[in-house]
């Protein structure tokens, strides 16, 4: 099982790792930030591990879990939860990185986040004309025309 400490040291590693992050410490807390906006709060360092993040795809799973807490502060309305662990709790680093890699998208800039992934394309596509006649005189098309139809 990761201790607090080490689970604490592995998602700030993580939230700093993404392109543009840096740590500040408003208000004493640790946060990081992606220019200034904070996308990921990590609180005190102390016996309590806190991780806040802005989930806007994942919130109704993310509510469902017994570690998550409201953060409070007028951010629970615009998709902030919090994770909190006490000493001894089994912490889910591997989810709760998902979660930060969320949190950086819904605050980062367009410039900052990584591209995204391609969406598929519909099978009703508008074909241009270069490829219309592409496939005009592709062989295979040329020997379908030559056949009689019946």
């Amino acid at each position: 099982m990761t201790t607090l400490a080490a689970a604490r040291k592995i998602l700030r590693k993580h939230a700093l790792a993404l392109p543009g992050a840096w740590e500040d410490h408003p208000w004493g807390e640790d946060v990081a930030k992606v220019g200034k906006k904070v996308f990921v709060f990590f609180g005190i360092d102390g016996p309590e591990l806190f991780v806040g993040v802005k989930l806007p795809r994942s919130l109704p799973f993310a509510k469902t879990q017994p570690f998550v807490k409201k953060v409070g502060y007028g951010l629970d309305s615009a998709g902030w939860v919090a994770a909190r662990f006490a000493k001894g709790e089994s912490v889910p680093v591997d989810l709760l990185r998902g979660w930060i890699d969320e949190s950086f998208e819904a605050v980062a800039p367009k410039r900052s986040r990584p591209p995204p992934v391609p969406a598929r394309q519909s099978p009703r596509r508008r074909r241009s004309a270069s490829s219309i006649a592409r496939s005009a005189s592709s062989p295979v098309r040329s020997l379908q025309d030559s056949q009689p139809s019946q």
